[in-house]
């Protein structure tokens, strides 16, 4: 243990002191808003994978599109308003209705009002008038007519609370459920209010109740909770979810429901705040409902929200008025009234969704009521959120100083997945939602800093790591490099990468005709001079094999344009091939002649060998057949050959294609150019050409041999040195006298390297 203190013991006081933040963080010590809301996210999760649940019981009568083009724009008159709720309570025999909508201002849409001014003013006179005009009220005018529609029916009027500084009182509000005098002199948190725009008295008088329907937003704007209880005044009244459920059930009372007196002092409880829960006076016994602080409750979203959210069942308010759906449709339902029209704006951002549905989340309300299901924070959630920071920190702390980096990161990911799992378990077993963010940002932050702190003490063996690449790259890439060597390793990885082979033409014969320590020079400044152009380009130099040169582009530096930058350094290679020529024909020497295939596709990387010797080196098909394109150069008389995957992965340069060729080993033809120059540097003349030799490859392949052969004829009259016109007109020549089979596809097939 000693010795493991000596060795770790800085790295777990650092590891302490983030333990001990994260504490301070979850006793609220150190609040930070990151932590809050990555704990939001953690809960809308929840809501969003969970699968969607359909209650039959609720129902949710929609003033959709549909009705409003049918029954008129919205706000229907209030006769409207009654037919509807005849249909409901009368025809459909619904168990409650909840209206989530405020009538707050007479409905004069009749004209009734200004037939009775008429007849207590300029029409009074006339006989009988006055007494017509009472005559028509119980027809024409609508509020009496809904207020009539309303007596003794299952119904609950919506309204509206507010804290806006212009806020006043309009309207009438229902019974409170609660007075102050009911909390037996406690302090109760609650969300309070000032204002509210409530229903025409005598259309409250005649419902059975009434419910506000303000959500309570987060902090962020998300809608996750609602105030089953708000305080008005002194008085405390019920949400429109309560209110509906409440009547639904029969229940006439609500009553609050106190923490355990042997819990805490009397003193503390009287200055505690909260409630356990409230209770519905139900038969045969009372309807416990938990609340959260300030007397709300988590919305369970039971689906997506909306007509095809799968959560509740949505019926058309004019199917309802027009009596269109068969009764056992709302039957001993409990309906809610509203909209999903975004015009009418009673859409709201929830967890599932940006434009969810208002009414449906008095909906879920209800349904967790029913259900008794209510998700809840415990009282005990910081005392837990300090234990859990505890747990995990101590864990991690000494497990991450004593594990390698792989393993490091598989013990981080398992007590990451052990708290997300904990904590899903405790939310589906025990309806509790408990805090996990501080716990999950512990463990980040303590990774983080024991990787690097192992980074710090491997800082040298890392550039260790990083000097074994300066054989093979260029000086500048070692440097940027040694800047992060943490991204290199010569451990072995799949990437797509450009190869390159280069080789002397006729070598053995330059060989056999010099001295010795000429051809040491000869073939020292030709390696010199190829090696130079390869790291001109920021290319890894793999291996000399005698008078041939092996490089690739995209490793151990990543680089996007490995296809162009390895094209680049073939055609580099012949400039520099010709400017040596130079110098060696002054000397008398041989000349120089060299060949270059390229290649790009998938290959292995990385540090490859026997125990005796290792070299950082690529192998695979595609460097197999850089290889054999590079032996190609010779037949069509060319200085480069790329592949199809090189010429796609580097369209900026003008390329001729050569043929279809199976070189040895390959079963599948591949089609092969020559690189010419960058596009916007061709000649025209140059590119005349090309646009001609493809159309006379197309003849051949055609086999269209005197269309073929007067073309390429033409073409080598205009570029004598050419020796691929040269190559095909022996092979026109071949086919005339030996046609191939039907089918020809115009490959060529090698059977020697």
């Amino acid at each position: 243990m000693r010795r493991m203190m000596s060795k770790h013991g800085a790295r777990w006081a650092l590891g302490l002191l983030l333990t001990l933040l994260a504490g301070a963080q979850a006793a609220a010590y150190l609040p930070t808003t990151l932590v809050d809301r990555i704990d939001l996210f953690v809960y809308d999760m929840r809501m969003r994978v969970q699968p969607a649940v359909m209650d039959p019981r609720i129902v949710i009568l929609n003033i959709d599109e549909r009705s409003l083009a049918e029954i008129g724009r919205w706000p229907w008159n209030r006769d409207v308003v009654a037919q509807l709720v005849d249909q409901l309570t009368a025809h459909y025999h619904v168990r409650a209705v909840g209206f989530d909508v405020v009538f707050a201002e007479p409905d004069t849409s009749s004209g009734y009002a200004t037939l009775e001014a008429l007849a207590h003013g300029a029409l009074k006179d006339i006989p009988g008038f006055e007494h017509k005009v009472q005559a028509l009220k119980s027809s024409l005018d609508y509020d009496l007519r809904l207020a009539d529609a309303l007596k003794g029916k299952p119904v609950v009027l919506g309204y509206f609370l507010s804290n806006e500084p212009d806020a006043v009182a309009k309207g009438l509000l229902p019974a409170p459920a609660l007075t102050s005098a009911d909390f037996d002199g406690r302090r109760i948190d609650a969300t309070r209010w000032k204002g509210y725009s409530a229903n025409l008295p005598q259309l409250q008088h005649a419902a059975r109740g009434g419910g506000f329907f303000n959500p309570l937003p987060d902090a962020d704007g998300v809608i996750r909770r609602v105030p089953l209880l708000a305080k008005v005044g002194d008085a405390y009244y019920e949400s429109l979810a309560l209110a509906t459920t409440r009547i639904a059930l029969g229940a006439t009372a609500v009553r609050p429901i106190f923490p355990k007196a042997d819990v805490n002092s009397e003193a503390f409880l009287r200055d505690y705040g909260a409630l356990d829960a409230i209770a519905l006076n139900t038969v045969p016994r009372a309807l416990r409902i938990p609340v959260e602080p300030y007397l709300t409750a988590l919305i369970q979203f039971h689906g997506q929200g909306g007509p095809n959210g799968g959560g509740f069942q949505y019926v058309s308010a004019a199917d309802v008025i027009k009596g269109r759906l068969p009764v056992d449709t709302l039957e001993q339902k409990i309906v809610l009234v509203g909209t999903t029209v975004p015009g009418l704006k009673d859409l709201r951002t929830a967890p599932v969704r940006l434009d969810y549905p208002g009414v449906e989340m008095h909906a879920n309300v209800i349904s967790s009521i029913l259900n008794h299901d209510f998700k809840q924070r415990p009282d005990t959630a910081v005392e837990f959120e300090i234990v859990q920071a505890a747990v995990v920190g101590i864990v991690l702390m000494i497990a991450l100083s004593a594990l390698r980096p792989v393993l490091s990161i598989l013990f981080a990911l398992a007590m990451a997945g052990a708290v997300i799992g904990f904590n899903f378990w405790m939310y589906q077993s025990f309806n509790l939602v408990l805090p996990m963010a501080t716990a999950l940002l512990l463990i980040l932050a303590l990774f983080v800093v024991n990787i690097a702190w192992g980074y710090l003490f491997e800082y040298r063996k890392g550039r260790a790591i990083v000097s074994l690449f300066g054989e093979y790259v260029a000086p500048e890439l070692v440097a940027e490099m040694a800047s992060d060597p943490a991204r290199y390793s010569m451990e072995g990885e799949s990437r797509e990468l450009t190869v390159l082979f280069v080789d002397v033409r006729g070598f053995t014969t330059i060989s056999e005709g010099l001295a010795p320590n000429i051809l040491r020079e000869y073939i020292n400044l030709y390696l010199t001079a190829m090696s130079e152009n390869i790291h001109h380009t920021r290319g890894t130099l793999d291996k000399y094999i005698g008078d041939a040169v092996m490089a690739f582009w995209g490793a151990p530096v990543a680089l996007p344009d490995h296809a162009a930058r390895g094209v680049a350094t073939a055609l580099l290679m012949q400039s520099t091939a010709q400017a040596l020529n130079q110098d060696f024909i002054r000397r008398g020497w041989p000349q120089l002649k060299i060949g270059v295939g390229l290649n790009t596709g998938p290959m292995r990387v990385g540090d490859m060998g026997s125990k005796i010797r290792r070299a950082y080196t690529v192998m695979g098909d595609a460097v197999n057949l850089s290889s054999r394109l590079e032996g190609v150069t010779k037949i069509y008389g060319v200085g480069v050959v790329v592949g199809a995957a090189t010429k796609l992965a580097a369209p900026d340069y003008a390329y001729r294609e050569l043929d279809r060729v199976k070189v040895k080993g390959k079963n599948e033809p591949v089609p092969i150019f020559e690189p010419l120059a960058l596009e916007a540097e061709l000649d025209p003349s140059r590119r005349n050409a090309i646009e001609r030799w493809h159309a006379a490859l197309a003849s051949v392949r055609a086999q269209q041999w005197d269309l073929a052969e007067s073309e390429i004829r033409q073409l080598q009259r205009d570029f004598p040195q050419d020796g691929l016109y040269t190559l095909y007109l022996g092979r026109i020549a071949y086919y005339r006298d030996h046609p191939p089979v039907p089918d020809w596809d115009g490959v060529t097939t090698f059977e020697t390297k």
